[in-house]
């Protein structure tokens, strides 16, 4: 494993197959330029598969305690530039891949659950695994603090069933060919 920045990859053009990139292609500052570099290393005919958060209403579990943490810190939600929600629209995401010269680009929605034995569980999940949350929060006054954590789970209650929490989400999976 190498460490690397996406908008500058050091690797020989046309050296993969195939290549990925799991929930950060929307965290890198110059989407067409990582792009671009990806494009460069893969083969021709390599593809690239990139998921992403779709819609914000779709994503409760991740959006809600944002848009409850952003409204305490007086901040928008969601924050311009790159971030969690910077590519949750098909046809933005379908063009950037596009002017990054991919061919036969298809932009699908995937549905998944984010499943937990309890919502304490999904809680420690949002405190210990959601950088974007955590950042907010830790701007936050202790006592807006506290009332962010009441409030994040009076939302998501309505998750937690029988069979514990169990948070319908989406994600868009768009795939590109060199």
């Amino acid at each position: 494993t190498r460490v690397m920045d996406a908008q500058r990859l050091e690797l020989e053009a046309d050296s993969f197959d195939a290549a990925m990139a799991r929930f950060s292609l929307q965290f890198v500052p110059d989407v067409p330029r990582a792009l671009a570099e990806v494009r460069r290393v893969l083969k021709p005919g390599g593809r690239f598969a990139a998921a992403v958060f779709s819609a914000i209403e779709r994503n409760s579990f991740r959006a809600s305690p944002q848009a409850i943490a952003s409204r305490l810190a007086g901040k928008p939600f969601p924050a311009p530039g790159p971030g969690q929600w910077a590519l949750n629209d098909p046809s933005t995401l379908r063009g950037a891949f596009r002017r990054a010269g991919f061919r036969d680009v298809d932009v699908r929605p995937v549905p998944f659950v984010y499943r937990f034995q309890s919502l304490a569980d999904a809680l420690r999940n949002l405190a210990e695994a959601q950088p974007p949350l955590v950042k907010l929060l830790d701007e936050l006054s202790e006592d807006d603090r506290v009332t962010a954590w009441a409030e994040i789970e009076r939302t998501l209650e309505p998750f937690v069933g029988p069979d514990g929490f169990a948070a319908p989400s989406e994600a868009l999976i768009t795939v590109g060919v060199r």
